[in-house]
């Protein structure tokens, strides 16, 4: 496939635009492409990463670019493999979020992003954390899973996937562990095959080949044929990659498999990321001796990909989605896993189908937990409602959907309607005494999402209360003995 589909857009307005909006705040990207009918670039960060049962490290600034100077991620996509499954910790995991869940919402919430999904069959987890300001954007999100071990009985192989659309544009995520061994890439073929041809439950939902954009990563463990272990670790050591690449198991199937042929890598310039040995960056001293390889990767697929690039200047109307790599690397320096983890950094340079949220809401007066509370919001006329349909109250870092302080249902706690908006009510006894900054967020039963978030906004502390817990202090200490010096009489 020829470099120059990795991009659609190449006119030059493009490039002014993600320069002009690249760097800001992305409440202003989003402004921006409300008020202009452009592209805007959504900066999206990809993780695979095989953690071979071990439990989250203690630091993923790097891992997450949290430290990077650039502009900040709208979204991340990680992808795990061989997360701890024994059944007392996978029994466990269903109840409640397994802890490299809760490890990265811990991370990323209080930088700003939610967990807008996550899906979990056996070892394989795939989580997805989006800034709230997209919230309204993404709509009609599924997820799935396909178990391949086994003959197809058995989750420790197979692939976890959702989706969404994200400004009207279809996007897919893919995280596969196929299976191992160098003889097996026949069988890594049709398991991935297989896990293609899954169905999305529900209405108007395309197959995962008719997404618009469709990223497939993971541990697919295709190893690097032919050569013996010793050229091999030569080549790592001299950095001359591109003498493995020919023999790489994945880039001689994409030559010959006609479905493999529209699915786009970045250049492998980086070692192979399998097998170390733990807490280091030398590969495998065991017994086996495990060839290095390429297994852990990031590909992505753009559906009906032009053959050629618009010219210099021009742009075709269909053309309303790219994505550009901006960089693909491994990352040494964890050594939890006998994998290296991988990233990819990637701009999706969208022209937003819609630039409406469906639901508009926001607290009305002052709000404290002296007195009831109202909320106004409204909706599109196309919006489809429902009676199970509630807004919830949020600390500005909240980690996900159910993560609310209280709630409201939209039907039950109504008090005025018109063909304008609505109001309901919120009672003073679910109000925070304590106050802080909040959202208000409206959470849409059939579209099973939130559809509507407001501006962050303040709820005054319980003056009363305050003053209580003052006198009572002020009592406390009154009644505390003043004859101090007598404890010191010995």
């Amino acid at each position: 496939m020829k470099s120059d589909r990795k991009s659609l857009f190449r006119r030059s307005a493009c490039k002014e635009i993600r320069h002009s909006w690249g760097w800001l705040p992305v409440h202003v990207s989003v402004v921006a492409l409300v008020l202009f009918d452009f592209l805007f670039v959504c900066r999206l960060h990809l993780v695979t990463w095989n953690v071979g049962t071990a439990s989250p490290p203690p630091d993923v600034t790097s891992l997450l670019q949290l430290n990077s100077l650039g502009p900040t991620m709208d979204m991340y996509v990680i992808g795990l493999q061989e997360v701890n499954s024994r059944i007392t910790n996978f029994l466990s995991d269903l109840a409640f979020d397994d802890p490299w869940s809760i490890f990265f919402m811990t991370v990323l919430s209080p930088l700003g992003y939610i967990k807008l999904s996550s899906v979990r069959m056996q070892g394989l987890l795939l989580l997805i954390f989006v800034k709230h300001v997209h919230l309204p954007f993404i709509r009609d999100i599924h997820t799935h899973y396909i178990r391949t071990g086994l003959y197809g009985y058995w989750g420790n192989k197979g692939g976890v996937t959702a989706r969404m659309s994200l400004y009207g544009h279809t996007i897919c995520f893919m995280n596969c562990h196929l299976p191992a061994h160098m003889e097996n890439t026949e069988q890594r073929l049709d398991d991935f095959e297989k896990i293609l041809e899954m169905q999305f439950e529900g209405e108007n939902i395309p197959s995962t080949l008719d997404h618009d954009v469709l990223f497939w990563f993971g541990d697919l463990n295709f190893r690097i044929a032919d050569y013996g272990i010793h050229f091999v670790r030569e080549s790592i050591n001299n950095k001359r990659y591109n003498l493995l690449w020919e023999k790489d198991q994945l880039n001689m199937a994409k030559k010959k498999e006609a479905f493999l042929q529209e699915f786009i890598e970045g250049p492998l310039q980086f070692k192979p990321t399998y097998k170390f040995d733990l807490y280091s960056d030398v590969y495998d001293t065991s017994e086996k001796k495990r060839k290095p390889a390429w297994t852990d990767r990031i590909l992505w697929r753009v559906k009906n990909l032009c053959q050629h690039a618009p010219k210099e200047g021009e742009f075709s109307e269909e053309q309303t989605i790219s994505v550009t790599l901006n960089n693909y690397i491994s990352h040494m320096s964890y050594g939890i896993s006998d994998h290296k983890p991988v990233t990819g950094t990637f701009g999706l340079e969208l022209k937003p189908l819609l630039s409406d949220p469906l639901v508009t809401l926001n607290p009305e007066g002052e709000w404290s937990s002296e007195h009831d509370v109202l909320i106004s919001y409204s909706a599109v006329p196309e919006f489809p409602s429902s009676a199970w349909d509630w807004i919830g109250l949020f600390k500005v870092a909240f980690r996900h959907v159910n993560d609310y302080v209280t709630y409201a249902w939209v039907e039950d706690d109504e008090i005025s309607s018109n063909k304008d908006s609505k109001q309901v009510y919120m009672s003073a006894a679910e109000i925070p005494d304590m106050g802080g900054e909040f959202f208000l967020c409206y959470y849409s039963n059939n579209l099973q999402s939130i559809v509507g978030i407001s501006e962050p906004f303040q709820i005054q502390p319980n003056r009363s209360l305050i003053e209580k817990d003052l006198t009572q202090e002020e009592n406390s200490w009154m009644q505390k003995p003043d004859n101090l010096e007598s404890h010191n009489d010995f």
